[in-house]
């Protein structure tokens, strides 16, 4: 195919994708109703071969911490010489991104091909619903997304997938496979308009990946979501390994990572309490930074000691350099230096306050600037409250491919009703990034964070426009 004709097809598929529902879009998302069900998923996935029974499947659910987790699960399998496929979301750059074997994006021809593949059994379904004319209501963004990137998997002869759960876990279009082992990273209040408003119930959906006699492999550490992992597991009679129960971390940062142009990584303990081959490993490498991360590297390590128990040949050399290899966008990453810029994705309090704890322990930095804007339906006042009082200005904006994000003036009302901080209103990105330029000088740690959106569109103006100190740099 020609390059023209290739950049065609992609687009085609992109508009096709974008013609589904994508709640990833949706002011509201309507968990409990009809919408989120998996029948359709299975009736789709039926048409296709049922790729998904065709495969071997970790499969991730988790508060926070699930797209790291399973991105380091598949870079330790990589390194041991598998085929390993990762699907994730939501994607930063580009959409190919929840497509990846073995690091590296599903090709864009690729994806459109796989696309073409599913689109006319996707409109025989919405003709045979009695909605052709209505695709927001049939077979959703995400639900096409789920079934190509198992296609791909099986197209490529992928030896593993890890397969990151999107929203929730019982009712999520990903819980459809009989995977190898089941994983929940952790539970805090997010989503709450669709999971529910306590730890329990959110527990209870997330619990819905576990499947019967499958063992699970839980990071969570509060107690109530916990007992409720375990009588869901006891339930299906799964064996269960948990975090400072079955296996253990300590973890060790690096420190003056704003005074320094070199790549340090944390390194990490693990102690096994679990039957299984995988002893004890010390000064593990994470390429991932934050206390956070190393817990789950350590889910990651466990998950992987429960396949060597399995008969997959994992040895210690390949682990250590997945880990210590993996990046990932938007994850505390280092933008910028001179002044020093990260941006992460937190989008949630606990999320926030990782976040917070990681700048403490690996930055020097005592003057900071914080770039913020956040979806609407998130505890953007909780947030806030952690946030502000670490930083001495803030820029509020609002990211501009997403209808979700939260309005300017509410966000900046809500900041001065918070604190007296210097407050910078930005009506874009770009608006954001040319008056974070003004303000900040190379004593300074500028932080991006608040959404995924936010993260992907400053990361993308930031990239076409290098940081530059403004001659009137502002001193706060």
């Amino acid at each position: 195919m020609s390059t023209s004709a290739a950049q065609s097809c992609h687009k085609k598929a992109v508009d096709f994708l974008l013609s589904r529902i994508n709640y990833e879009r949706a002011i509201s998302i309507p968990y409990y109703k009809r919408e989120f069900r998996l029948d359709r998923m299975l009736d789709l996935l039926d048409r296709l071969g049922n790729p998904q029974d065709r495969l071997k499947i970790i499969h991730v659910a988790g508060t926070k911490g699930k797209g790291s987790t399973s991105a380091m699960i598949a870079a330790a399998l990589s390194a041991a010489g598998y085929r390993a496929g990762l699907y994730t979301s939501p994607h930063v750059d580009r959409l190919e991104e929840r497509l990846m074997v073995d690091g590296q994006p599903c090709p864009e021809e690729i994806f459109g091909n796989l696309v073409e593949r599913v689109r006319p059994i996707v409109e025989q379904m919405d003709v045979q619903s009695g909605r052709p004319y209505a695709p927001e209501l049939g077979v959703t963004y995400f639900e096409v997304i789920t079934a190509i990137a198992l296609l791909h998997f099986v197209a490529v002869g992928a030896d593993v997938a890890v397969i990151e759960v999107g929203l929730g876990g019982r009712l999520d279009s990903t819980n459809v496979c009989q995977p190898l082992i089941s994983v929940i990273t952790s539970i805090s209040l997010d989503h709450t308009q669709q999971l529910g408003n306590t730890l329990t119930e959110i527990a209870s959906e997330k619990a819905g990946i576990i499947k019967p006699g499958i063992p699970v492999i839980s990071g969570v550490i509060d107690e109530e979501p916990r007992r409720v992992i375990a009588d869901i597991a006891q339930q299906h009679r799964c064996r269960l390994l948990q975090l400072g129960v079955d296996f253990t971390c300590q973890y060790r940062s690096p420190s003056g990572l704003d005074r320094t142009e070199s790549i340090t990584n944390a390194k990490l303990d693990f102690e096994n309490h679990m039957r299984g081959s995988l002893q004890n490993m010390t000064d593990v490498d994470v390429g991932l930074l934050g206390r956070h991360q190393a817990m789950n590297a350590a889910v990651a390590l466990a998950v992987l000691t429960e396949l060597r128990s399995q008969g997959w040949h994992l040895p210690e050399v390949a682990i250590r350099r997945g880990l210590a290899n993996v990046r990932l966008p938007a994850r505390l990453e280092i933008v910028a230096r001179r002044p020093t810029v990260v941006v992460d994705a937190a989008h949630n309090v606990a999320s926030i306050q990782a976040l917070l704890d990681t700048l403490k322990e690996s930055f020097l930095a005592s003057r900071r600037l914080l770039v913020f804007a956040a979806t609407q339906e998130k505890d953007v006042r909780g947030m806030l409250r952690l946030l502000l009082p670490h930083f001495e200005a803030v820029i509020l904006t609002r990211y501009l491919n997403n209808p979700r994000c939260m309005d300017l003036e509410e966000l900046g009302l809500l900041v001065a009703e918070l604190s007296t901080m210097p407050r910078f209103i930005c009506i874009d990105p770009a608006t954001a990034w040319r008056k974070a330029c003004e303000l900040v000088t190379e004593e300074h740690l500028m932080c991006v964070t608040g959404s995924f959106f936010l993260a992907a569109e400053m990361r993308a103006e930031i990239a076409q426009n290098p940081l530059k100190l403004s001659k009137k740099t502002i001193v706060l």
